[in-house]
């Protein structure tokens, strides 16, 4: 490809408000990038404007031939690329500012988990943190391997397809694969395929197989079940999430259409997922919620942060595993996982996260996992019978115009198992690994949160493997995680369901 000029593009959000909120660090991030070609002497173009749309990304990335760099500089959505580039094999290249405040590096992960889960080869990954692009070393070399080899090879040494099981890991599987054959997994779906995460729907003909069965559910009938909730219902369960020791900040600078109503009507959803979970005999439920109910109902991530918790109003003691964004490549290891505890004897939550961002603490590479409200109290307490340390406030309004608050807390350390689900040539996989969540000293646990989004929960986390590997061959921009050491068992498990299994560690 040494003769061929390098066509560059912009993937973009469906909202144009965000897109243009971007269009700062874009044009920044593209001017660096092409200060780095001229530097190898490799002629190159723009395609014009932001890709927010898949009939864009058809009409725009189709007809080009020529190599492909995608600039991501936000949060975007994975057809926006998929779509213009699928069935091609012509050398693509997604390029990341590493920064969490303009989380460019959760937009390459999903789309190139995306990407693979199409089965669109010649996808290679660069980022960097240097605001000189072309002064980082590491990043020019591996665009001139690009450039020169249409493909970036990176190591694998922390990358196995197997671990040694214990005898006890391997008869707590076996267990827990007993009971899903004799009652398959009922995941409950509002919706499906949030934001055009293609890589997180896996549909019937991926999940019967594994033991897990879908049940669709129009997120209309959320608005339709929702207008037969009591108040009685409603205001028990705004008094229990109170007495429980969640924290409002109702009417706060910036929030101040964030009040005691917008709860209660989030609170009205979670009731309703609770009534349809019971009709319906669900065992865990997957929630799209944007963006079709982004004008019509708020945020649905209180509601998932309660279900997540056995601490709730009308709850069973249990935990109902929820994933946002209605997301089967999470919500399929969290049910996993949270039997595994279970049997373990463990505490039974299960934490949904982004991988959003990441620096060096302490000689340490500790990401920082942050998603809008996924995430369990426990995380925030290690006591299943509170909700102290959860805090909500309102989600950011460029992504939610109806008012509604989060679910969040600072994340308690102790040792982890974390897992997700992909698809990669026609069949699932399962990645697992070990990790410890961290505390950080207050003044870097604020500098990163606030640098980030700091209305969601936090989770700082050494993932037990480096940037490097993470960054260049992990299949999501989400992760399940869970207290406790069910690596092995989870490995197990996830063979003897029929997944194929990559264990990432540095003992790998």
């Amino acid at each position: 490809m040494s003769k061929q000029k390098i066509a560059i593009f912009w993937p973009g959000d469906q909202r144009q408000a965000p897109n243009e909120v971007a269009r700062p660090s874009a044009e920044q991030a593209t001017a660096q990038l092409e200060r780095a070609l001229g530097k190898l002497g490799r002629a190159h173009y723009r395609v014009p404007g932001f890709v927010s749309k898949p009939h864009e990304a058809i009409e725009k990335l189709g007809p080009v031939d020529d190599p492909m760099i995608g600039v991501c500089v936000h949060w975007f959505y994975g057809p926006h690329t998929c779509d213009g580039v699928v069935g091609k094999d012509s050398p693509l290249l997604l390029t990341s500012n590493f920064s969490g405040q303009w989380p460019g590096l959760v937009g390459l992960l999903n789309t190139a988990a995306c990407l693979e889960s199409v089965g669109r080869r010649g996808v290679s990954r660069a980022w960097t943190s240097a605001s000189d692009w072309s002064a980082d070393t590491a990043f020019m070399d591996r665009l001139a391997e690009w450039c020169s080899t249409g493909r970036i090879v990176y190591p694998e040494g922390e990358i196995s397809y197997h671990a040694p099981i214990s005898p006890a890991g391997a008869q707590r599987a076996r267990r827990v694969a007993d009971g899903i054959r004799r009652r398959r997994v009922l995941a409950l779906m509002f919706g499906d395929t949030s934001m055009g995460m293609i890589n997180g729907y896996f549909g019937p003909r991926l999940l019967n197989p594994i033991g897990f069965t879908e049940h669709k559910i129009d997120q209309a009938w959320i608005i339709g079940r929702g207008r037969s909730i009591s108040d009685k219902r409603i205001e028990d369960a705004w008094k229990f999430v109170c007495d429980k020791g969640v924290v409002f900040h109702h009417g706060e600078s910036g929030a101040e259409d964030f009040d005691q109503a917008s709860t209660r009507e989030q609170l009205r959803d979670y009731l309703v997922a609770l009534d349809l979970l019971e009709e319906f005999k669900g065992d865990c439920l997957g929630w799209q919620y944007q963006l079709g109910l982004i004008p019509l109902r708020p945020p649905s991530d209180f509601a998932e942060g309660l279900l997540n918790s056995a601490c709730r109003p009308e709850s069973s003691g249990d935990t109902v595993a929820t994933a946002t964004e209605a997301d089967q490549g999470n919500l399929v290891p969290m049910e996993m996982m949270k039997r595994l505890l279970v049997d373990k004897g463990l505490h039974q939550a299960v934490m949904f996260h982004d991988v959003r961002w990441g620096d060096v603490h302490d000689g340490r590479f500790i990401w920082v996992l942050l998603n809008s409200g996924s995430c369990g109290a426990y995380a925030f307490n290690h006591d299943p019978a509170t909700l102290e340390g959860v805090h909500s406030y309102r989600q950011p309004r460029m992504y939610f115009p109806a008012a509604g608050g989060t679910f969040a807390g600072e994340s308690m350390p102790g040792p982890i198992t974390w897992a997700r689900a992909y698809i990669k040539e026609g069949a699932l996989w399962m990645d697992v690994g070990r990790g410890e969540v961290v505390k950080l000293p207050p003044a870097v646990r604020d500098a990163w949160w606030n640098g980030t989004t700091r209305q969601w929960p936090l989770m700082a986390a050494d993932l037990g493997i480096s940037q490097e590997t993470l960054m260049a061959h992990y299949l999501s921009n989400h992760v399940a995680v869970a207290y406790g050491d069910i690596h092995d068992e989870m490995v197990a498990l996830s063979q003897e369901l029929g997944f194929k299994v990559r264990v990432l560690g540095a003992r790998a």
